[in-house]
């Protein structure tokens, strides 16, 4: 599952292939460039005799060194600036593609895959998700392949410099690998589970606050803060041993990674006693400052893995949404933009949301142009399902739905859904003008559209009341209007 998630997370950079590349050959330059620097360091302190004598003669072979040294830090300064670039250009164009690709395919999916899942972990997917996995590929991109190269690197050069202590290093370097995969493996199960929390919380706050009004009504403030803090307690204990578990990573390789150095450099010092002058001091000071980088990607890429764990489990939950199955859509047909008579017809109808559970079995019904409809019954006797089939919701299950002759099954969406006007019990209105609300169903309707519509509503009255008219700008939901006004708008 993680490797399967891991292998779509980098089909979804392979758009930014070159920008890739050229961030994989930079940090190469500014690798190979930086590991100079050591070696110039030996080169620098075997300058000093053991009986020094003038300081001029020091100090002219001190300064050729010195600017090296300078040239090398500053070519690699800049190439791992123009890396950073280039790494955090991508990522936040793949976060803003998997948001924009997520948001397109939440249109195209039935209402039985929303209903199924609350709104607030759907809102925590699309914008907490990514962002974890925004920051996962970003430490990832910057710092997995920076720290692999500058082992292999750091590791030839000490081959270089000496084989026999390098091998003594390489031999213990895979102790903080066995932990860093332990730890890793620990922390993945938690990090999967903060993300279901996160979801849980983000949904219950989707909830609770756009239906405040109710809560107040029955005196259900207590009993809401019970439930958030509840919920909030067991995200608040899955993080807790995330963080616990990714947490130990870095002291555990910083403590084993301190014990590789001090290895290195006792084995080092011996070296320059027992070979006489072979290996030098200076040979030693460059080869401690090669352990030392040696080591220090092992701390980075632990966080990395922490990191990636968080990332990929982020990934699975966008792609998870990303793979549900969307609407089929039938081409819009030829005889869409023929007006509309308003010949229904339910022919041999049955549905059922459960399988095992039947709610309409073989119902007909025929109504001609023109006239006037009443669904009348007790409550769950079907009637919003009714209006549900009729405007493409849901699938029926067998028989057949007709519009002026034509199956609704063989209608694009668009086709099927322009042709009717409906106004539900629950009523959204989006944050603009009173114009733009209007405007939803005729995006390119003019002023006089806008109002002829209105007074057709019986809505221009209350409108023309308001301080700024049409242009009244509404907050989210309708603000302060009433359910009869937001209904006639």
């Amino acid at each position: 599952m993680k490797q399967d998630t891991l292998k779509r997370i980098i089909r979804e950079m392979k758009p930014y292939g070159f920008r890739i590349g050229l961030s994989l050959l930079l940090t190469v330059i500014s690798v190979v460039s930086s590991l100079f620097v050591p070696v110039l360091i030996g080169r620098a302190v075997d300058c000093f005799p053991e009986n020094p004598g003038g300081t001029e003669d020091i100090l002219m072979k001190l300064l050729p060194i010195l600017g090296e040294m300078a040239g090398v830090i500053v070519i690699s300064g800049i190439c791992l600036w123009f890396t950073t670039v280039l790494n955090q250009g991508t990522v936040y164009r793949v976060a803003q593609s998997l948001r924009n690709r997520m948001f397109t395919h939440l249109h195209e999916l039935p209402l039985s895959a929303l209903d199924r899942r609350p709104s607030g972990d759907l809102v925590s997917r699309m914008v907490a998700d990514v962002d974890q996995v925004t920051d996962g590929l970003l430490m990832g991109f910057s710092q997995l392949f920076n720290g692999v190269l500058s082992i292999v690197v750091t590791f030839i050069f000490m081959l270089l410099e000496n084989v026999w202590i390098t091998l003594a290093i390489a031999v213990a370097t895979p102790l903080s690998l066995v932990v860093t995969r332990f730890i890793a493996k620990k922390s993945h199960k938690y990090f999967e589970a903060q993300a279901k929390s996160r979801g849980a919380e983000t949904a219950f706050i989707n909830e609770i606050l756009p239906n405040e009004k109710t809560v107040k009504t029955y005196g259900q403030e207590d009993e809401s803060v019970a439930k958030f803090a509840a919920l909030d307690e067991t995200l608040r204990k899955h993080s807790l041993k995330a963080v616990f578990y990714s947490s130990l990573v870095n002291p555990t390789t910083r403590f084993l990674n301190a014990l590789i150095y001090a290895l290195g450099g006792m084995l080092g010092a011996l070296t320059v006693i027992s070979t006489g002058g072979a290996f030098s001091v200076g040979s030693l000071a460059c080869f401690l400052a090669f352990a030392a980088q040696y080591a220090k990607p092992f701390n980075e890429i632990s966080g990395v893995v922490t990191e990636l764990q968080n990332a990929i489990v982020s990934a699975a939950r966008i792609f998870e949404i990303m793979d549900l199955p969307g609407e089929e859509d039938p081409q819009r047909s030829a005889s869409a933009d023929i007006p509309v008579r308003g010949e229904v017809v339910f022919d041999d109808v049955s549905f059922s949301y459960v399988p095992e559970k039947p709610l309409i079995r073989h119902f007909s019904l025929k109504v001609e142009p023109g006239q006037h409809i009443a669904i009348v019954g007790r409550t769950g006797c079907g009637k919003t399902t009714l209006i549900n089939l009729l405007m493409g919701f849901y699938p029926v299950n067998s028989g057949e739905i007709r519009i002026d002759g034509q199956p609704t099954d063989q209608m694009s969406r668009e086709e099927l859904r322009e042709k009717f006007g409906m106004v539900l019990q629950e009523t959204w209105l989006m944050a603009g003008t009173v114009s733009d609300n209007i405007r939803i169903g005729k995006p390119d309707a003019t002023e006089e559209e806008v109002r002829e519509a209105a007074k057709r509503a019986h809505a221009d009255g209350f409108i023309r009341r308001m301080e700024h008219g049409y242009d009244t700008v509404l907050q989210e939901n309708g603000g302060a209007l009433s359910e009869g006004q937001k209904q006639l708008l």
